[in-house]
Parts: structure tokens; C-alpha cells; sequence
């Protein structure tokens, strides 16, 4: 099974009764384990959890750091890219050569190098005063 089959099926879990917008996210580790997540919407709107957020959240609860691949996938015209805080999340644990791919239904696909998603990223080195 590829991401983009493991990101489809978690995608038929997500809880999106506001936005009606599913979005399924899988990430790959560098042993080659998979973890998935899927929105998780809430009445109180920014008390929701993106995909991507899930998965990594499951990555870390299993003891894991590292990504190494990507895939997200949302029912979009064009393939649906992850928000400013889920690529903030991404460049604390991907590999900056980690292939991030984007996709939508259709199988149409954006990749990108994880390194290139966030220009700017916040790292630790504006941290070296502290």
C-alpha cells in the first residue's frame, strides 16, 4: 500500500461536520512505519487538529522523530496543501530532503522537497541566545 492509499483510507474517518472538507495525512519514518491521522473538526472552530498534525502526534506517541516521506489528500480541485502550522509541525520532524506530496481525489499531485514548504521555517537557531 502506498501513502496515498493509507492517506485516502484515514481520510474516510474524518470528523468534518462544519466544514465538510475531509483531509487524510500519512507519514513514513525512517524504518519504513507508516501513521496516519485525519482532520478532527470542533464546534469551537480553532479547537480542531489538521491531518497532519494527527499523524505526527500518533508518530511521537509510538516513540518516532524522524519523517521521511509525506502524503496528504483532500477532496480539492487542485492538491490540497497543508497549513501554515502543519508545515511549521513538518519541518520539526521531516528530513529537509523528505519528499512532501500533496494530492487531491483525482490522483493530480504537488511534491515538494520538505525543505522547500516553509521559507522562513522558526528553528532552533533563533533559539541560540537562550
Amino acid at each position: 500500500m502506498s501513502l496515498f492509499d493509507d492517506a485516502i483510507k484515514v481520510r474516510e474517518n474524518a470528523y468534518a461536520p462544519y466544514s465538510n472538507f475531509n483531509v487524510g495525512a500519512a507519514v513514513k519514518t525512517k524504518d519504513g512505519t507508516v501513521y496516519v491521522g485525519c482532520n478532527v473538526e470542533n464546534v469551537a472552530y480553532p479547537e480542531g487538529t489538521c491531518a497532519e498534525a494527527g499523524a505526527i502526534a500518533a508518530m511521537c506517541a509510538a516513540g518516532e522523530r524522524e519523517i521521511v516521506e509525506v502524503a496528504v489528500v483532500a477532496d480539492s480541485p487542485t492538491p490540497v496543501t497543508p497549513c501554515g502550522g502543519c508545515r511549521q509541525k513538518l519541518s520539526e520532524f521531516a528530513d529537509p530532503d523528505a519528499p512532501i506530496k500533496m494530492y487531491n481525489l483525482n490522483g493530480d499531485v504537488l511534491e515538494m522537497k520538505a525543505r522547500d514548504l516553509l521559507p522562513g521555517v522558526f528553528t532552533t537557531d533563533h533559539m541560540s541566545n537562550t
